[in-house]
Formats: C-alpha cells, structure tokens, sequence
C-alpha cells in the first residue's frame, strides 16, 4: 500500500467538504464564501463528529496564497488610474469609517471595562472591514461590476493602507506607551517608496515591456510572467514590512494597465478560484465554538457594534464625500444584503 501525503489527504477532505457546501448554498441562493466557511467548520479539528484536517500548518500556507490571488485578481481590475479617479471621495469615506470606528472600538471596549490599550487595539481592529471577503462576496453575487463596488473597494484598499500605518503606531504603544516619532516617520517613508515605485513601474516600466514582447507570448508564457511579477512584488512587500497581500494588489493593479490585463484576469481566474477557497475554508476551520461559549455576551456586543457602526460611519463617510443621500441608501440596501 502506497504513502499517501497527510497534505493531500487534507486537501481531498477540504474540496469535498468545500464542494458539497457550494452545492448547498447555491441551492439556498446565498453567498459561496459562507458554504466555505461552514465547511472549514466541519473539517476543522473542533468538530468531533466529523474528518478533521490532520496538518493544519500547510493548510495555512496555501491558504495565504488564496489571499496572494484573491488580491491579485482585485488588483487587475483596479488600475492605479481608476483609484485615482474616485481619490477624493474615497479617501475621505476612509477616514471617516477608520476614525469613527475606532472611538466606537474604544466606547465598547470601556464599557466592557477593558484596559485603554486593550480598548485602543479593539478600535483599530473594528475600524478595518476584509477586503478579500467583500471582493468574493461581491463576486459571487454578481455585484462586482456595478457602479457602487468601485467607489466599496477603493475605500477598502485605502483602509488596507491606512491599516499600515495604523499597526505601526498601535504596536509602538503597546511597547514604549507613547508614540516613537522616528518608526512613524520610517513607515510613512516605505509607505510613499511604495506608491511611487507603483506609479512609475505601473504606468512606464511593465506596460511597455509586455507590449514589446506581445508576440512572444503564448497563454501559458503571460501566466507564468505574470504570476512571476506578482509573487516577485509579494516578496519585495514582505521584505520591506507590508502584507504580502498588499504587494499582490500592487502587481495586479500595475498589470490592469497593461494592454494584457483582460487575458492575464482569465487565466489567472481558475487558480484564484481553487486556492481562495482554500482560504475561506481554513477561516472556518479557525472557528472554536468552545471559545465562542465563553466568551458570547463579548462577541455579540462587538458585532452588533460592527455591523451598525459600519453601516452608519459608511453611509455618514460618503455623503461627506459628496455622494446624495437617495443614493447612498440604495448603494447600502445592495451592500447589506452580503
């Protein structure tokens, strides 16, 4: 009898539970990513009654290069031009959620009696919403081409940034209490090397180097280049202390203004589909319905407190941004029923 991989035996129970879950959501006409979620739940080891995932390590691994091609996959059909264009309104639905949010985070966090750092860390984490979900849900129901979903995840990817300075300032804190001047100022630098290496490569350097070699390039070459690029500006992100997600991103956005960017969105579409399920699963194989019990007066207070801040700030932060209100509320209805 032959060795089978524990890594593969995780993965065949991982798809079946993954597909059997899609079928059954899609029958109930409701989100893929929650049939994902509730099939991590299943395989996960907290659930005695079922086959559990025996390696959980290389789970995560493959899991976080679900996020590496959900990010990309973002990022080819937001172009650095098209984030430029809706800048204004974006940025200041951003701050408005991010700031809003986090005096809320601490609100909860004092009434719950928590330490101020404790209830500072909880506003910087409900002020972030998950770009990957929102872009999978979006997907799933059909919604990623209305008019709204550009202004939504243009304000996601600027929360993803401001996130990083955020960090930054929450960890430095947690450490000194007090802000260190010389890290802020060393984050904000790596901050804007970033955006201007993405502005020069983005609009010079690649578009007119894949332009050049267009009759060189078969589909199976412009997926291995492309993927090469993307995992190439994960790296360098990593190194230089961002997300590898955001590095994704960088490259898709850069390859969106690209005259190859539809054809590199359709080969890359299958890989994205396989490893961000993948990734949505091993989120439900997190889920320990012991540590919700004992903590469930916390968790209901703090997404009740999420769900309507959200809803609030989001809908206070693009009416600032200039949006009418008939609008706006039409664009929330749509958004709410993710």
């Amino acid at each position: 009898m032959s060795h089978l991989a524990p890594l593969i035996a995780d993965l065949a129970l991982i798809l079946i539970c993954a597909g059997i879950m899609t079928l059954l959501f899609k029958k109930l006409k409701q989100p893929l990513v929650l049939g994902y979620v509730v099939a991590g739940f299943l395989a996960s080891p907290h659930m005695a009654y079922t086959p559990s995932v025996m390696d959980t390590a290389n789970i995560q691994t493959w899991a976080d290069i679900g996020v590496i091609f959900l990010l990309f996959a973002l990022g080819l059909e937001f172009s650095f031009k098209k984030i430029v264009k809706v800048g204004g309104a974006a940025i200041i639905a951003a701050c408005t959620i991010i700031f809003c949010m986090i005096l809320l985070g601490v609100a909860v966090g004092t009434a719950f009696g928590w330490k101020r750092m404790d209830c500072i860390f909880l506003g910087g984490m409900i002020a972030m919403s998950s770009t990957t979900i929102i872009y999978k849900a979006f997907d799933d129901l059909g919604m990623r081409k209305k008019k709204f979903t550009g202004l939504v995840l243009s304000v996601l990817i600027l929360e993803d940034i401001l996130a990083i300075v955020l960090m930054v300032m929450l960890s430095t804190m947690a450490v000194s209490h007090n802000f260190e001047g010389t890290e802020m100022l060393g984050s904000i630098a790596k901050l804007l090397f970033f955006l201007i290496l993405w502005f020069v490569v983005g609009i010079y350097l690649i578009p007119v180097l894949l332009k050049k070699c267009r009759k060189l390039m078969s589909e199976e070459t412009l997926l291995i280049v492309s993927l090469g690029l993307c995992f190439g500006m994960v790296v360098l992100a990593a190194h230089t202390g961002f997300s590898a997600a955001f590095g994704a991103f960088i490259m898709g956005s850069i390859l969106a203004e690209t005259v190859e960017a539809e054809s590199i969105e359709r080969l890359v579409k299958p890989v994205k589909d396989l490893f961000g399920a993948i990734f949505f699963v091993s989120v439900g194989m997190m889920v320990d319905p012991l540590m919700i019990v004992e903590y469930a007066g916390p968790i209901v207070v703090i997404t009740l407190a999420v769900i309507v801040g959200q809803s609030l700030f989001g809908t206070l932060g693009v009416l600032l941004a200039g949006q009418p209100l008939k609008k706006r509320l039409r664009r929330l209805c749509n958004a709410d029923s993710v």
